[in-house]
């Protein structure tokens, strides 16, 4: 068994910060730290970044859980036993059995000129729908996602739960404007999804390089975005029971269908 330090108190100092990390991007940002919650995405992020060097929270209630335990065993940062009602304050999960991570949030540069294929996030405020995107780049093979001023931190422990560990197999970079993205397009085609579109995802070519423009769930792409030149406007082929498909949804269906078309030609 691994030894414990244990917190019982809120007061403590490393628990205060735990709180303020589970609650502020900003705390995240100047931290550089993010949390990452339970077995799953510890193991992700493990497998992708080695060693956390930060600590690790466990409940009460989960000390004698051997698998929990043992994934503790020989991590570079301490552990801590926390009383359950203090461990819930901070945990995503109904009386979650643990642990949560500190963990630093890794940083990749933004390329002087994009050569690969892209996801821009305008403004996107659903955590759900951010961390369905980033799964669905993750398993499509795209593997650099960018997030604009104004969209969901990426790295929130509710984005993080939602995408299920695709966060350690991308590149992510946030805060960019919509400006910085244009000038970095390089030979890439600019695709966005439009109901009022007259070419349809499926009937287009997009084996090339491309950056998907993805809009605010209710206000869609920005003004820049709207008008900048050469943005190709695709649609969604369904039926008219429903007016829209969520962002999340659509994202998927766009980034599988450049997948399997990769893979009718052998390129994926």
């Amino acid at each position: 068994m691994p030894s414990f330090r244990e917190i019982s108190s809120r007061s403590n100092e490393r628990f205060k910060r735990l709180v303020s990390l589970s609650v502020s991007s900003r705390s995240r940002q100047a931290g550089g730290l993010t949390l990452i919650e339970g077995e799953h995405l510890l193991q992700a992020y493990l497998e992708r970044q080695g060693r956390p060097a930060g600590e690790v929270f466990l409940p009460r209630r989960s000390q004698d859980r051997a698998v929990l335990c043992e994934l503790c065993r020989g991590l570079s940062g301490e552990v801590f036993l926390i009383d359950d009602a203090l461990f819930d304050q901070v945990s995503g999960v109904e009386h979650g059995p643990g642990p949560i991570a500190l963990v630093p949030i890794p940083l990749h540069p933004l390329p002087d000129r994009l050569d690969d294929d892209a996801v821009y996030l305008d403004r996107i405020q659903d955590p759900g729908n951010v961390g369905t995107i980033l799964r669905s780049a993750a398993a499509f093979g795209v593997n650099r996602v960018i997030a604009a001023p104004g969209t969901v931190s990426l790295w929130s422990p509710k984005v993080l739960r939602a995408a299920m560990g695709a966060h350690f197999a991308l590149a992510l970079h946030e805060a960019v404007e919509p400006a910085q993205l244009l000038a970095r397009a390089g030979s890439a085609v600019f695709s966005a999804t439009s109901v009022r579109a007259r070419q349809a995802v499926h009937q287009c070519d997009l084996r090339g390089q491309r950056v998907w423009l993805l809009g605010n769930e209710g206000q869609g792409l920005c003004a820049e975005l709207e008008s900048a030149p050469g943005v190709q406007r695709l649609a969604i082929a369904q039926g008219p029971q429903i007016e829209s498909l969520n962002v999340g949804v659509a994202a998927s269906i766009c980034l599988y269908e450049q997948f399997r078309q990769r893979i009718a030609v052998g390129h994926a």
